[in-house]
């Protein structure tokens, strides 16, 4: 009987580190792949990226030339009437007309011309730098949730393999009380535990449903299979750099940052735009025209012009409108210049927090791993006593409560780690496909 449970407790705890089959497991850099052709938000971006990079050509169109054709097709019915005595010519006026105009107009001098196409440059670059975040994005998302259901599985598996190992430990107790060798106290401890191992695999198989669910989502695809950490987790020193340097690259690569920084300069081209209304405009303009019985004046004639010339527009009086759409502008580029402020400083809380995380994390998981190795042989001593009457069986169930409970957190800790070390990169600017080729060694 003592064998018989040795030998359990050692397979439950292999299983509790082992997931199912991982015949054709989705790994990180396949569930990248599939993430890229079929997440929603990333479809979305790709599309406003899209959007987004027409600001420039419809700010260049303004300053380029307009070409247009007119064509007019009528029928005139009147009648005219002389003055005088001869009324020779008296009677009706009725006649077909066509007028034809091919008309160009190039600017010359359009301040609002040139403010709207920087302002479409500007708006083209923060479309740039939001989909950069977005892509960025992507990578963080998709590790979290795929962490997010290896967590689910391993809590499963914990949950599992401590309801088993208290379901074994019942029926030991139940037996050993059949023979007299057993109290009624050590069966209702069992009893209790493991009705409570019953509904913490309940909630556990509950919380890993959701978990894939929120994975689906992302990839587009079954997620029943992952990759999972590798047992011999190698502690890489990520962070090579002290804290000034990734500040630097914070402040020059975030592109967050760039996107509201772009935005900033969107607004000050606001302001010019709107401010262009009290400046005069001036175009070339040119035109050729076909007219046929164009009026009753040159009815059953054709005439055909050429003309070009210059177009002076002087803005005099607009009702007040220009000075309060440029109050405006400039109200809104100081609310965009405080949110820029208020960005940056998030930003280098964020970064500090997982420049920080990284480093403590390392000490962390040092530690759980000796906590580990410590809870396994006090699981072990625990048995031996029990054996030789100095222990009883509640002593058994909570050292390996505590095992599991350390095998969690250790597990957890390794996924904060890898975690920490790309919200940094995120949060420096950096982060790139690099990194989550770094990132997916660890799983196997």
């Amino acid at each position: 009987m003592k064998h018989k449970l040795n030998c359990s407790f050692i397979v439950i705890t292999v299983v509790s580190l082992l997931l199912t089959s991982h015949t054709h497991a989705l790994s990180l850099l396949d569930a990248y792949e599939a993430a890229i052709a079929n997440d929603p938000t990333f479809r979305a971006a790709i599309h406003e990226n899209e959007a987004g990079q027409q600001a420039k050509e419809i700010g260049l169109a303004g300053l380029l030339p307009n070409l247009s054709i007119t064509h007019t097709q009528s029928k005139s019915t009147g009648t005219q009437k002389f003055s005088g005595a001869n009324s020779v010519n008296d009677g009706p006026l009725n006649f077909d007309s066509e007028v034809s105009t091919l008309s160009l107009r190039q600017p010359i001098l359009n301040m609002e011309a040139v403010a709207s196409y920087r302002q479409g440059v500007s708006q083209a670059k923060t479309s740039d730098a939001r989909f950069t975040s977005h892509g960025q994005q992507l990578i963080l998302r998709l590790v979290e949730a795929y962490v997010e259901t290896l967590i689910a599985q391993d809590h499963l598996k914990l949950a599992e393999a401590q309801r088993d190992t208290f379901k074994e430990r019942k029926i030991i107790n139940e037996q050993m009380l059949e023979r007299g060798e057993g109290t009624t106290t050590d069966v209702l401890e069992t009893q209790s535990k493991y009705a409570l191992a019953q509904a913490q695999v309940i909630e556990a198989s509950d919380e890993l449903e959701v978990s894939r669910m929120k994975l689906s989502v992302i990839v587009g695809r079954d997620t029943s299979q992952l990759t999972r950490l590798s047992d011999d987790f190698q502690l890489n020193a990520f962070q090579t750099l002290p804290y000034d340097s990734w500040q630097i690259l914070a402040l020059d690569h975030n592109a967050e940052l760039l996107s509201q920084r772009h935005t900033v300069v969107s607004g000050k081209e606001e302001i010019k735009k709107s401010h262009s209304g009290h400046a005069p405009r001036v175009d070339l303009v040119a035109s050729l025209s076909r007219n046929k019985s164009a009026s009753f004046i040159t009815a059953g004639r054709d005439v055909n012009l050429a003309t070009i010339g210059v177009e002076v527009n002087i803005p005099l009086y607009a009702g007040g409108r220009v000075n309060a759409v440029t109050s405006q502008a400039r109200a809104n580029l100081a609310r965009t210049e405080a949110d820029l402020d208020a960005m940056t400083d998030n930003i280098l809380v964020e970064l500090r927090k997982q420049y920080k995380l990284v480093s403590s994390s390392v000490r962390r998981i040092e530690s759980l791993e000796f906590a580990v190795e410590s809870a396994e042989l006090l699981v072990h001593a625990t048995q031996k006593s029990i054996q030789g009457g100095i222990r009883i069986n509640l002593d058994l169930l909570d050292a390996q409560q505590q095992l599991f409970s350390t095998q969690g957190e250790l597990t957890q800790a390794r996924y904060n780690y890898l975690l920490a070390y790309l919200r940094l990169k995120q949060a420096a600017g950096t982060l790139a496909l690099e990194d989550l080729q770094r990132i997916a060694a660890y799983f196997r």
